[in-house]
């Protein structure tokens, strides 16, 4: 990996961490529907934008049931459900629950295929599960009360992307690009519908709005832009790692910008998610050394 890859793998976890500030600065005023509409669409539209700079065409109606399914796995119910849980979770656990994608992703995976796991993705699992418990479980003094549904929100968000991940492997030949576009105008038809069920608690500040703004425009659109010329520069196995720095900046930025409190289950937690995720992808360090270069 050169520097300029090692500079946009390090700068996508950062903004992907940033994410979970934003939402949880904006979550309890817009409600679930109205930040993530504003979320997606925004991301949509700055798509459409660098898609017409580059004249790339977008097959919407042709593909239109591949861009639902993973407008509504990829994007629509996990954005949702984030949103839900950072009405009362830190932004430190949210990006730890995020990181649980890829141990969903391979425990689906064993069941779709009725594969037996190797040991190794085996103690991966149970290294994720047993983050999970020490998150929930020890030193609940920095959780609200009735923080229980709102994990159980995350997690389910993260069994999304799973799912998701699954999916792909069966799905149409698209591109990245045309995919995170389509999926993005899919997700904000998909969400349209709640807003009228889930209203604005609230007049948003000027913060909040700068907030959503930056959540839709670089957390969303710009991060699929840098993710997808990261895959194209050393591949999909590497870009992977950007998922094991994402809690880092989750619990960086949360205990920077929002005060939060960093307890023992956050450190503890966070390692055996990242331990556990590393085991059951398969990722080791030797990848970064040896993957290809633009």
């Amino acid at each position: 990996m050169n520097l300029a890859s090692l500079l946009r793998l390090v700068s996508l976890a950062a903004i992907w961490g940033g994410s979970f500030l934003f939402m949880r600065i904006c979550a309890n005023a817009f409600g679930p529907a109205y930040l993530i509409e504003a979320r997606v669409l925004l991301a949509a539209i700055s798509l459409m934008l660098v898609a017409m700079y580059f004249k790339r065409q977008l097959p919407l109606l042709e593909h239109r049931r591949h861009f639902f399914i993973i407008g509504l796995f990829n994007t629509a119910l996990p954005f949702l459900l984030f949103a839900y849980a950072a009405q009362t979770l830190p932004a430190s656990i949210l990006s730890i629950l995020n990181s649980t994608a890829a141990i969903w992703g391979a425990a689906i995976a064993m069941i779709w295929s009725r594969n037996l796991p190797s040991v190794k993705v085996v103690l991966g699992l149970l290294s994720g599960v047993i983050g999970v418990a020490i998150l929930v479980g020890l030193d609940q003094s920095h959780l609200q009360s009735g923080s229980g549904w709102p994990i159980i929100a995350g997690v389910m968000a993260a069994c999304c992307y799973g799912i998701a991940s699954n999916y792909a492997r069966y799905a149409p030949k698209i591109s990245s690009f045309n995919n995170a576009h389509g999926s993005m105008w899919m997700a904000s038809l998909i969400v349209l519908p709640l807003l009228p069920f889930m209203p604005m608690r609230e007049d948003p500040t000027l913060t909040m709005s700068a907030s959503v703004i930056a959540l839709g425009v670089v957390c969303t659109g710009l991060a699929y832009l840098l993710y997808f010329r990261l895959i194209e520069d050393i591949g999909a196995a590497s870009a992977l790692s950007v998922t094991f720095l994402i809690p880092l900046f989750g619990i960086l930025w949360g205990n920077l910008f929002l005060d939060e409190l960093v307890g023992l289950n956050t450190v503890f937690g966070a390692i055996f998610v990242i331990v556990g995720t590393m085991l059951v992808t398969g990722f080791s360090f030797k990848s970064l050394r040896t993957s290809r270069v633009a």
